[in-house]
Formats: structure tokens, C-alpha cells, sequence
């Protein structure tokens, strides 16, 4: 198979740990036990076959740096389960425009590098796809690269909360040029949002009537800060609609970040809340807390997308993605339960389903 020539937009936590899973997983047997990875070969392709063409960041410290040394500089304090070789991929600097909040520059400090032509850069690395994990609030950033990526005539995987897969009119511009769109906002391999929504799936499976529930993060991180400040209402709307997806009926439902704690690092606690009626209409309270490492929770459902990602374009579809955005992003353009969703992308790998 040929390679799956990937360039990364903001090099944090969740891209520190892709680039180490890459590593990590490069001689993963199809047949072996594989500790963490949902599907060692996907779409016909291996983890191994993914490259790294172009890196793109505007911290100082991180722009101008190997991509195998930035994925490790601060702020980034995701754990290290992987060395990374060099890669001969310089970190580009790109345009700042709201990616860096007030809150944010407690943390970073802003490279004075000359920005890159990012349209430009796509082109020359060869860059099949490019993936956006800018932080969730970063609007006009994350519209600048998603231009960029039309330009560069270049797939867009967008792992933010900003809508460009779920938006009409994106998918209608990528869509004309033929080029794959795929998001919004990475729903984590086991993160709150996909534990809940799997809790509220089996107590409907099982008959039991939700009358209420609650879903609340705390964590630190870059993300974690962003999320609490600039971005809590945003998501606070993306996650509840995601989990509102599992019940077929209303009930009230509240899912977010609650609070930004800095010396959690990397780390997430999550407390969830379920009161209901079961058999008889006897009531039925679950009350659960999980404790979680967040940016290697977005690895394995990274790597599905960029693999189902190189399927679409070798079918040569352009446009939103409904399959892989609904199986693995919490907004996506077509929303639906869980189990529809794995039917759909089991559909699309098969060539039983165009999008």
C-alpha cells in the first residue's frame, strides 16, 4: 500500500501522542494482542503507513524544532510511552489569529519566526490531509487552515469543536473540489463523552426509563484551560447534543467541562450522574467517577480517521465524510447512536455506503 502522507496543525498534547502511537504501534501484528489500538489495520492500511510531511505550531520552543523534539517541548505534558525518531519535518510557524487566548499566553510564549505560507507548504510536502487540533476555540485559525487545506487541494480532518464537517457550506466547498471533510471535536477513544453515551445506549437497551443526567470534566492541560475559558459554552453544547443522541426521547441532559485544575497536567477526572426508573418504575441512581490520561485517549479514533480518511480519496469522494465523522467526532455532520454509526463506517469500508 502507499503511504498516508499526513500534516499536522498544532503540535500539543493529542498530536505528541499520535506521532508517539505512530511509533509505537509501527510493528503491531494484525493477529496479536494489541494493548489500546481499536484496529491495527484499517481501510486496508497499517498504522505503519502513515507519514508525517508538515508540522504546523506558532509556540516559541516548538517552531523551528524536529517534529520528534517538538511533540515533547513545553507546554506539552502528555505522558512519553514512545521515543520518536527524527523525522526531517520542521515545525512551520504559523498565523496566530485567535489561537492563543490571555488564559493560553500564561503558558506559551508567541515565536517571533516569520509565518509560513501554509497553502503553499501543503502543496510542496505533499500533504494528503492535514489535521486540526488547535485549540477548540480557535475559530478563525481553524476556518485559515481549513482554506488552506481547499487551496492545497488537501483533506481537512477537523478535531476541534468548530464547525466546518457539520457546516453546509464547507462541505459544500470541499465537496466541488472533490476534497474529503471529516469532524467536528475528536470523541476520545474512552472519553467522557463516549462512556456516557454508551451508559445512557445499555440503560435504554435494557429497558430503564433516564429521567436525568450529568456528565462533568475537570482536568489541566492546555486544553483543558481553553475548554473551561474561551470554549465552555461551545462545548458544553457539543458534548450534551452528542450524548442527547443515544436517548430517543428528551430528558434533561447536561455534559462539559466544569473546571481547569493546572497540576493535573495532562490528566482528567470525569463525574457522571444517572437517575432513573426501572422495573415497576423503581428508581435507579448510577453515580461514577473515572479517572483518565487525555491526550492518548484521541490516538486510536486519529488514526481510523486519517486511514478512512485515504480510502475517500482513493475513491476519489469529496465533501463531509458522514460515516467516520459519526463514528469518531461528537459534532458531525449526520448525527446519530453509536451502534448506527460502526454499521456505517463497517458500510463504507465495504463500499456499501459512498460517504
Amino acid at each position: 500500500m502507499d503511504d498516508i502522507k499526513v500534516a499536522l496543525i498544532g503540535i500539543g498534547n493529542c498530536a505528541s501522542a499520535l506521532v508517539q502511537g505512530v511509533e509505537f504501534y509501527k510493528n503491531a501484528k494484525a493477529n496479536g494482542d494489541v494493548i489500546g489500538l481499536n484496529h491495527t489495520d484499517f481501510a486496508g492500511y497499517h498504522v505503519r503507513d502513515i507519514k508525517f510531511v508538515a508540522a504546523f505550531d506558532v509556540v516559541e520552543g516548538k517552531v523551528g524544532l524536529d517534529l520528534s523534539e517538538a511533540v515533547f517541548a513545553e507546554p506539552n505534558n502528555v505522558m512519553r510511552f514512545s521515543e520518536v525518531p527524527k523525522t526531517g519535518i520542521k515545525v512551520l510557524r504559523g498565523p496566530l489569529l485567535d489561537g492563543v487566548d490571555d488564559n493560553l499566553r500564561a503558558l506559551v510564549k508567541i515565536s517571533n519566526d516569520k509565518e509560513a505560507d501554509a497553502a503553499k507548504a501543503l502543496k510542496e510536502s505533499g500533504a494528503e490531509m492535514a489535521i486540526n487540533l488547535l485549540p477548540g476555540s480557535a475559530q478563525e485559525a481553524t476556518e485559515f487552515y481549513a482554506n488552506a487545506c481547499l487551496e492545497a487541494g488537501c483533506a481537512f480532518i477537523n478535531g476541534t469543536p468548530i464547525e466546518i464537517a457539520s457546516n453546509p457550506e464547507w462541505n459544500r466547498k470541499f465537496n466541488e473540489r472533490g476534497i474529503p471533510l471529516v469532524g467536528d471535536d475528536i470523541q476520545d477513544q474512552l472519553g467522557s463523552t463516549v462512556l456516557h453515551r454508551n451508559i445512557l445506549q445499555l440503560l435504554v437497551s435494557r429497558g430503564v426509563r433516564v429521567d436525568k443526567s450529568y456528565q462533568l470534566d475537570v482536568g489541566g492541560g492546555a486544553e483543558s484551560l481553553d475548554s473551561h475559558y474561551r470554549g465552555r459554552l461551545r462545548k458544553r453544547d457539543i458534548k450534551t447534543s452528542a450524548i442527547s443522541q443515544d436517548l430517543p426521547y428528551d430528558a434533561p441532559l447536561v455534559a462539559g467541562s466544569s473546571d481547569y485544575v493546572q497540576f493535573m497536567n495532562n490528566e482528567r477526572e470525569s463525574y457522571f450522574y444517572v437517575h432513573g426508573r426501572q422495573f415497576g418504575g423503581a428508581p435507579i441512581t448510577i453515580d461514577i467517577r473515572v479517572e483518565m490520561t487525555d491526550g492518548p485517549n484521541a490516538g486510536p479514533i486519529l488514526l481510523d480517521a486519517i486511514r478512512g480518511t485515504k480510502l475517500a480519496l482513493k475513491r476519489e469522494i469529496g465533501g463531509a465524510l458522514e460515516s467516520i465523522s459519526a463514528y469518531g467526532f461528537k459534532k458531525p455532520p449526520k448525527p446519530t447512536t453509536m451502534y448506527r454509526a460502526e454499521r456505517w463506517v463497517e458500510e463504507f469500508l465495504l463500499n456499501k455506503r459512498r460517504l
